[in-house]
Parts: structure tokens; sequence; C-alpha cells
């Protein structure tokens, strides 16, 4: 266990260190874990998590096809009409990412609503890397709103047995849905706060851009409606586990058989799939292998189990080691592993202390999800974000990420620390 340990902290000073080159040290560290047997043969590929993966590639590959139609510089200009100046135009895409993330995987959203951001960043001629931060945060953020919004929120739904209506009243209460809304509007203020300086005003747009196509469009709604839509399918269906990247693989297969008809040329279809960002894909490769090796060296369990015992029979105690430590962990390694780990965990010390569990598992989902926020390798939503802005030659140092993404954790998670415990530990 302990060479696990050094060599995911060793990993992680030099993805940090050396940001240019967090794939290749990421996949080195993979390799490592795969040769010295830490991560065993066999649990190789359960450790990837190819839904994700196919995610990220059919969304970006459609995305380059939203792009090329000019509906992102479109949507730049209405937006550009309606806010006043920089600084609100900044907060209003990270809500607008916060409102689809409730409904589609992070990632997704990332992708979707990046290319309007950057859009409108060069209209106005601005920076885009603290745009770009505001979006993966605020779609973190909202993934523990509703049973669809993240996969912590699925499994934690599944264990329990929750409905979708049950994540906003539960057992007679106000559910956690209000939680993270009431993170969402403190968050909202920090990010204004962090671009109070950027009051350019808005310049007006005399003739909007004009659509050249709008069947992209339609392809990426449609992406998102088949996602909200799987997320509801009964378990008698016995979907596989990668459902989502299916789904956006196969409409992006639509998009390319569309557009080679249409531009009746090869080239129709290799330039879409040139615009997958290997960099980013390479990363979350590396990264599950290190996750998959030191869960199979037992650190992630060991870990949950540290942390029961650190409250011992204390309810509030333990409640708040375990948002705060879930937190601390998640900014480091992939949250889905952890909770699946500390759910069981939970529920036998609940049995255990005789005590109402639900304050400890609202506290476990709330600080999972949102201590991603706290590194830029700590959530996918932004490796894939700083991928986005790599290819667009803009290099995002750790204190630009910082700068947002730990404020912002705070403004979000210590209200619905307070409220959660206020709701179902009192």
């Amino acid at each position: 266990m302990i060479p696990a340990i050094i060599l995911f902290a060793i990993t992680y000073v030099l993805m940090l260190i050396f940001s240019k080159y967090r794939p290749f040290i990421a996949l080195g560290s993979g390799l490592i874990f795969i040769v010295t047997g830490m991560l065993p043969a066999n649990e190789i590929l359960s450790s990837i998590d190819f839904n994700v993966l196919l995610m990220i590639a059919g969304t970006m590959g459609l995305v380059a096809l939203f792009i090329e139609s000019k509906m992102p510089a479109l949507l730049a200009d209405l937006i550009m009409e309606k806010v006043p100046n920089v600084m609100w135009a900044a907060v209003s895409l990270a809500l607008f990412a916060g409102i689809i993330s409730a409904f589609v995987d992070n990632v997704a959203t990332v992708l979707m609503v990046a290319p309007v951001a950057l859009a409108i960043c060069k209209k106005l001629n601005t920076n885009p890397v603290p745009f770009i931060i505001g979006i993966a945060v605020s779609s973190n953020l909202q993934g523990a709103a509703t049973l669809v919004g993240d996969t912590t929120a699925i499994m934690l739904g599944s264990a329990l047995d929750m409905t979708f209506m049950d994540f906003f009243w539960y057992e007679g209460r106000p559910s956690i849905f209000f939680a993270v809304e009431l993170g969402a509007v403190l968050s909202a203020l920090i990010l204004a706060f962090l671009f109070r300086r950027e009051k350019d005003p808005i310049p007006k747009i005399f003739e909007r851009t004009k659509v050249s196509d709008y069947v992209p469009t339609i392809l990426l709604v449609g992406t998102i409606v088949l996602l909200i839509c799987a997320s509801f399918a009964p378990d008698s269906w016995h979907l596989p586990a990668e459902i989502n990247g299916i789904i956006c693989c196969a409409v992006l297969l639509i998009g390319l058989i569309y557009n080679m008809i249409k531009k009746k040329t090869i080239r129709a279809v290799i330039a879409p799939l040139k615009e997958i960002d290997f960099n980013t894909l390479g990363l979350l490769l590396g990264l599950f292998l290190m996750i998959g090796g030191i869960s199979a060296q037992g650190v992630i369990r060991e870990a949950a189990n540290l942390l029961a015992k650190a409250g011992g029979e204390h309810l509030f105690l333990l409640y708040t080691i375990i948002v705060w430590a879930s937190v601390l962990i998640s900014a480091f390694i992939d949250n889905i592993p952890y909770v699946a780990t500390m759910i069981p965990v939970i529920g036998g010390l609940a049995a255990t202390l005789r005590v109402d569990p639900t304050p400890l598992y609202f506290g476990l989902l709330s600080g999972a999800t949102l201590g991603g926020n706290c590194t830029p390798i700590g959530a996918s939503a932004n490796i894939t974000g700083i991928g986005i802005l790599r290819r667009e030659g803009y290099e995002v140092k750790n204190k630009d990420f910082f700068r947002i993404g730990i404020p912002f954790t705070l403004a979000a998670i210590i209200p619905a620390y307070l409220y959660i415990w206020l709701i179902y530990g009192l």
C-alpha cells in the first residue's frame, strides 16, 4: 500500500509542476502501476471509465460540427445583447452551464457550453481562461442537484432507492437539490466578485451571426435529450455501463455521415475527428489507471475506514469529517471509486450507531462532488476545460485555476454543509 501512495503522490506533484506534460506523466505512472503489479492485469479494463472517454470523444467531434455551423457565434451574440458587461457575461455562462449540468454529465456540459464562451471572448478580445474555468466548476457543482446530474448522484440514488423527485423532497423535508442551489447562489456571487474588474461594456451588435446549418444544433440537443432519457431507463432494460458514451459516439457518427453527404468529400469526416483532444483523453486514461492501482492496493478502502473511525460515536463530528475529508480526497482522486467505497461504510456505521444515515450520505455526495473543483486535475470537467483552452493556444497555470476553484468550492460547500445538518442532522 505504501509504494502505491508514494507513487500516486509523486505523480500528482509532477503534474501540478509540469502542467504541459500531464498526459505523459499520468500515462507513465499508470504504466508503472501495471508493470509493478500494483494494478493487477485482470483489473486494468475495469479501472478505465470507457463511458467518460467515449463521451468526450463523441461530444468533441459533434461540437466541432456545432462550431462550424456558427451556432455558438449566434448564441454569443444573443447573450451579449442581454448582459451589460463582461462580468455578467462570465457569470451568466457559468449559471447556464450549471443548469444544463443538473441534467447532463458535467464533461458533456463543458464541451457544449465552452464554444459559446470562446465565441464571446473572441468578439470581446478578452482572455477566455477564467470563463472556461467558471463553466467547469459550475458544471461540477450542479452534478449533485438531481438524480441524473452525475455518476455519484446516480450511485447514491440507487443505494438509497431514491426517485428523481426524492432529490427535491426526501422524507418529508427539502432535499439535497436545495443545498446545491444554495451553494450555487453564493458561488455565483463569488464569481461576480472575482470578475468585478471586468466592467468593460458589451459593444452593440448591429447584425447577428447567420447560422449556416441547423443540423449540428439539432444533433447536439438530441444528444442532451437522449442522455436524460437514458438516465431514466429502468434496470430491467440492462443498458450497458457505457450507454452515455455510446449515445455520444452514435450521434457523432450520424453527424459525420450527414456532413460527408452534404459536402461530398472525405475531409468532411476527417476534419471533425481531428478536433478530438487526445491529450485530454490520454490524461484521463492515465488517471483512471492510477486510481485503479491505489484502489486495488486498498488505499481508498483504508481511507474510508479511517474517516469512519475518526468520527467515533458523535454524529455531528462524523458528519463534519465526512464532508470535509470528501472535499480534500476528491480534490486529488476520482470521486466515483471513493463514493462507491464510502456508501456501504456509512450504511454499516449508521446501523451500528443506530442513527439516521441521511445527513452522512448527503454530506458525502456534496463533499465528493465539490472537492474536484479545488484542483485543475480533480475532476474530468476541469481536465476537459483546460484541454479546450490548450487547443486554443492558452496555457492554464495552477494559480489561474486555484484563484477561481478554491473560493468557489468554499462558497458552495459551506452553505450546503450547514443546510444538510440543519435539515437532517438536528
